[in-house]
């Protein structure tokens, strides 16, 4: 497995930088974000684009190339789903905080005896069997990164959520659903809006990443 280049940057207490792809599906984007010197490129596959898997897979490719880490919006929480992406090659995937079942979101990335994630040694992930099974646990259990959105105002609960077991999860607010949940839907400068995002950060497990922030 590639290295995760946000997650490199985090550990060592730097920022890291990226963008949304946009509804275009065309990995040639992805590219163009990694030139411009961005560190990811956030592709929807969620709600907000026609993207498929095999648009995902392209653009997955296309961020390997050019040293980027892709990062994959879920339609929600789904393992068998998550499963998929991470055997193409996607290093990070980002789902919502309110989706179900969220104590096993982080064990739904991870290989035993940190999660349940089903195992494919042939997996382009797994360079197609080229790398032996058991190194490509380990390197998978140490690049993949789970990114969770804080959509409503819960931040501190988020928080709480975000340091159970122990594991590395970076949770980012995301400002139009923050700010609809707050009453002041479209004013990303709103004092509310703001206040809320810088909560998200509180109690989180301390050496551990700082959450993503919307950046305007």
């Amino acid at each position: 497995m590639k290295e995760n280049r946000v997650k490199r940057i985090l550990r060592e207490g730097g920022l890291a930088l990226g963008t949304h792809v946009g509804g275009i599906a065309d990995p040639q984007i992805v590219e163009l974000i990694g030139l411009a010197g961005f560190d990811a490129a956030f592709i929807d596959l969620g709600r907000h684009t026609s993207f498929d898997l095999h648009d995902v897979q392209l653009a997955v490719m296309a961020a390997e190339r050019v040293g980027i880490t892709p990062i994959v919006r879920t339609p929600g929480f789904d393992p068998a789903f998550i499963l998929r992406l991470l055997d193409m090659g996607c290093r990070a995937s980002k789902c919502p905080m309110s989706a179900p079942n969220r104590p096993r979101r982080g064990q739904a990335v991870r290989y035993p005896p940190l999660g349940d994630r089903g195992m494919a040694a042939g997996s382009r992930a797994a360079e197609y069997g080229k790398i032996p099974l058991v190194e490509h646990m380990a390197q998978s259990n140490r690049e993949i990164l789970l990114a969770c959105m804080i959509r409503g105002h819960g931040s501190g609960r988020a928080d709480r959520r975000n340091r159970r077991g122990g594991r590395r999860r970076p949770a980012g607010g995301r400002p139009s659903d923050l700010s609809r949940s707050l009453g002041v839907s479209g004013q990303p400068d709103h004092p509310r809006l703001v206040a809320a995002i810088d909560r998200c950060p509180r109690g989180g497990q301390e050496g551990a990443p700082r959450p993503a922030r919307p950046a305007f």
